[in-house]
């Protein structure tokens, strides 16, 4: 079963000094690890500016879209005690645009540093003396109070002045919350690096690190040599860097997380036939694959449901082409007069999995016994080590600033 994969196989020696503490001063500078049938499945080093002429023409990109908020807020109680709040995803309203589009209150799912301190009552915004903005985040008079409890997150509602609104807010008090592998505090280059050159939709609180090498560069070479590009929306969570804590995977809980897709991109994906596609990035995998058993949901029961962790692991009735989920999900967004399609996965992605939608990956190299590398586990099987161990052989920086790597399914 796949539920029994121990985590210690799949760990790699990472030294410290691998790890990409900052980006490169130009994006697309990064290196590309290169494993297709082009270079006869074995991995060859190239620059990632030159991406495009690795894909296969007429073929289909898919990114995500999603932006990084800068979801770490900082506050203070009366007795000095410092507090700090990542916000994790809205809760009332639970819309993403709705909550951010607040001028008083809302109330977000949060991660509470310092918890112990904090018993009871209202907390007021931390402000340093030397903010530039400090006038103005005191006129705001931001507070925070917890108002319950779920399992090892809080429930914080937020009230404010002055008829801001919450995105504003966040982008004046908040910092983007970048991965704490990186072992140092959030800088002025990370609100511009530490998001992709075509993020649009607020709500992670992590990038999609695959697609920070891309500029307008690469996107136009993509156009000029007839590939077509596509946008999806799934915002990142804290939980999808986490190392794996159990022995085996069947022990650790999957995160889930919220996406969106138009109709018009289920339609190109009904109409795929055997053009290849290119998801960039783990998160836009995870949505891409999990659109195939949310179509199934629509064959079987009618309507869309969450993807479940373990769901794409029965034994039967997964036997439906991608053609024919894609056609359920299109009838079902059809009959209630939908544009687009919202709704949540915790889909895990392991050795034993069948891929149904993507055919090339575009990715970062990502942390010993995590998910994310069991994602590539499946995706190019014991390849993966052969793969690693050239990467670290020929001088790639890892993790999210790290360079990238171009996979085709095996």
């Amino acid at each position: 079963m796949v539920q029994d994969i121990r985590i210690e196989d799949f760990t790699y020696p990472l030294p410290e000094e691998r790890i990409a503490r900052y980006p490169l001063p130009q994006r697309d500078d990064s290196k590309l690890l290169v494993f297709t049938e082009t270079t006869k499945r074995r991995p060859e080093t190239a620059k990632f500016r030159d991406i495009a002429d690795y894909l296969p023409e007429k073929s289909l990109v898919v990114f995500n879209e999603t932006k990084v908020v800068p979801a770490r807020l900082f506050f203070r109680k009366k007795t000095g005690a410092l507090i700090e709040i990542f916000c994790l995803e809205p809760v009332d309203p639970t819309d993403y645009q709705l909550s951010f589009a607040q001028t008083a209150t809302c109330c977000w799912k949060a991660i509470v540093g310092n918890s112990k301190r904090w018993k009871q009552g209202p907390v007021q915004l931390y402000v340093a003396s030397d903010h530039s903005d400090a006038d103005l985040l005191n006129a705001m008079e931001l507070e925070a109070e917890r108002i319950g409890n779920e399992g090892e997150t809080s429930i914080i509602r937020f009230v404010w002045k002055g008829g801001w609104s919450f995105s504003q807010v966040m982008e004046h008090c908040g910092r983007i919350p970048i991965p704490p592998y990186l072992k140092r505090d959030t800088e002025a280059i990370d609100l511009e690096r530490y998001q992709t050159c075509y993020a649009l939709r607020e709500g992670s609180v992590a990038a999609p690190t695959a697609g920070l090498h891309f500029t307008q560069r690469e996107l136009d070479a993509l156009d000029a040599r007839g590939i077509e590009r596509y946008n999806l929306c799934l915002h990142v969570g804290a939980g999808t860097f986490l190392p794996v804590k159990s022995e085996t995977i069947g022990d650790h809980p999957m995160h889930s997380e919220p996406f969106s897709v138009s109709r018009r991109f289920v339609a190109m994906l009904r109409d795929k036939g055997d053009r290849p596609l290119t998801a960039v990035g783990t998160t836009s995998t995870r949505c891409l694959e999990s659109l195939y058993f949310i179509g199934v949901h629509c064959i079987e029961k009618g309507e869309p449901g969450l993807v479940e962790q373990w769901e794409p692991y029965r034994e039967t009735g997964y036997g439906y082409t991608l053609t024919e989920s894609m056609t359920a999900l299109l009838d079902y967004m059809d009959r209630h007069a939908l544009t687009s399609l919202t709704s949540r996965t915790r889909i895990i992605i392991v050795p034993g999995y069948r891929f149904r939608v993507i055919d090339y990956l575009v990715t970062n190299f990502h942390q010993p016994q995590s998910t994310l590398l069991l994602l590539i586990g499946a995706f190019v099987g014991d390849a993966w080590h052969q793969i690693y161990e050239y990467a670290l052989g020929h001088d790639f920086r890892f993790l999210s600033y790290g360079d990238s790597s171009l996979l085709q399914k095996v």
